[in-house]
Order: C-alpha cells, then sequence, then structure tokens
C-alpha cells in the first residue's frame, strides 16, 4: 500500500490544496492530510478549526484522512508508516523553501521521500496567505475555498 502524508498548516485549506489532493488520488492508495499546530505561524484559524476544514474539504475522497499533529514530519511518518511526504509548488520559491524542508528531512530519515506537485495553472496563484489577507478586508474568497470551508469561515464570522 502507497500511504503518503500531505503535511501543512492549511490557514485555511484552499482549491489549490484539493487540485494537490485530487492529484495525489491518482497515485497514493492513501493520502494523510496532516494538520500542523503551527503555533510559531500564528494561524487565523484554531488548530481544531483547520482540521475541520480539511475534513469537510476531503470528505468525499475515500482515499483521503484528516488528522493533526505537532511533531517534527519524520516522527510522524514513523508512526503512521508513511514514507511519502507530498508536497506543492507553486513557485520558484516555493522550490527554493521545499528543497531546504525536504533535504533537512531526509537528512534526519534516509528512508522519506518528497514528491513534488505543481498545481494546476487555474490555481497557482492560491495561497492561504492570500486568502487570511482577502477575508482580512473583505469576505469574497469563494472561490478560493472549498464550498464547504467556505461556508464554514462565513458562519464563524
Amino acid at each position: 500500500m502507497k500511504r503518503a502524508i500531505y503535511p501543512g498548516t492549511f490557514d485555511p485549506i484552499t482549491v489549490g490544496h484539493m487540485d494537490i489532493v485530487r492529484r495525489a488520488c491518482k497515485i497514493f492508495d492513501e493520502i494523510i492530510v496532516a494538520v500542523a499546530e503551527s503555533k510559531n505561524k500564528n494561524p487565523m484559524f484554531s488548530h481544531e478549526e483547520r482540521i475541520a476544514f480539511a475534513e469537510a474539504a476531503t470528505k468525499d475522497f475515500p482515499k483521503v484522512r484528516v488528522i493533526g499533529f505537532e511533531n517534527l514530519l519524520v516522527n510522524l511518518s514513523d508512526e503512521l508508516d508513511a514514507d511519502i511526504v507530498i508536497r506543492g509548488l507553486r513557485a520558484v520559491s516555493d522550490f527554493e523553501y521545499e528543497l531546504q524542508m525536504g533535504y533537512a528531512n531526509a537528512s534526519l530519515k534516509k528512508e522519506l521521500e518528497t514528491v513534488y506537485l505543481m498545481p494546476s495553472l487555474e490555481y497557482a496563484f492560491v495561497s492561504s496567505s492570500v486568502v487570511r489577507t482577502i477575508l482580512h478586508f473583505d469576505d469574497r474568497v469563494e472561490h478560493l475555498l472549498p464550498p464547504a470551508v467556505y461556508e464554514m469561515i462565513k458562519a464563524r464570522q
């Protein structure tokens, strides 16, 4: 069984993240969307909310399971018996950061492989930080979020 972890803060999960999930489901038998607590990033949404958003967004994906985590990714991979990490790359700036993280993880666990997926062109500009910025000034983000997540955020306001 090919099990892969798709880790992230997912603050909030976007249509770009879902594009990566959809495409990863064609490659792997199980995708574990691992929502990092990431207190150091000062997320807009609580860890519990971000997990709930991810669960709502992926509810129709039988290959996907959502969990929260607070430890190192390499430790999580041991706990889950998953040696594949999925990461999305939108731009060159993402590549530089993700390459560094992939090497750092490999230095801690040689067996850990990172698979980089580029989003479809229509989602290349979408990021959680763009969504958070728009939310700060406006609420017109429905085209950037899975419908269930948009409704949950709208209900929260």
